[in-house]
């Protein structure tokens, strides 16, 4: 009786845990964050949709530019803010054919999140910047297994793609978004 009480209880656990949120989380300043959002991205298989204030990470950039050679759909909706920050690599995403725009419906759009296949979320403090990395005390959480979630902030990031400026959309010829589709 004891025997099959003690493999329930595993079983039982096992179970619970295999249906739990995942996370994972890094920290900046040279803590792992750059390397965690790189990851993370790498593990796409058909979509990337990225809201974002600021985006100056040579590394993120380059990911998100890998993940769409390989045929992953990758959006990125930026603050209006970058269409003329110096260092802003805006102008690189769209010049490479990832569908770019500009949210200026907002005093200042303040995410920092990405939603990937629309299973794992990706947020926290940390800006998609080379200061965030080297230089500020942020913060990366990257969650999996959370349905409601995903899906909220997957929601979120269709309406501020949605409501971004069209002139600085999609890349002529280009069928995106597909999200939810």
């Amino acid at each position: 009786m004891k025997i099959t009480s003690y493999i329930f209880l595993l079983l039982l656990i096992s179970a619970s845990t295999a249906w739990a949120d995942e996370k994972q989380n890094a920290f900046s300043p040279r803590q792992g964050a750059t390397e965690l959002v790189v990851k993370t991205i790498g593990e796409a298989e058909r979509s990337v949709c990225v809201a974002a204030y600021s985006f100056t990470s040579e590394p993120i950039a380059q990911a998100l530019i890998d993940a769409h050679g390989k045929g992953v759909d990758v959006t990125v909706v930026l603050d209006k803010s970058q269409r003329k920050q110096k260092r802003s690599l805006y102008h690189r995403l769209k010049e490479r054919g990832i569908p770019t725009r500009i949210n200026d419906n907002y005093a200042i759009m303040h995410n920092k999140f990405m939603v990937i296949d629309e299973k794992v979320l990706q947020l926290g403090s940390f800006n998609y910047t080379k200061a965030a990395e080297k230089r500020n005390a942020e913060n990366v959480l990257v969650v999996r297994r959370n349905k409601k979630v995903i899906r909220s902030y997957a929601d979120q990031c269709r309406k501020l793609w949605e409501e971004a400026d069209q002139e600085d959309g999609v890349t002529e010829g280009t069928t995106y978004p597909t999200w939810g589709k």
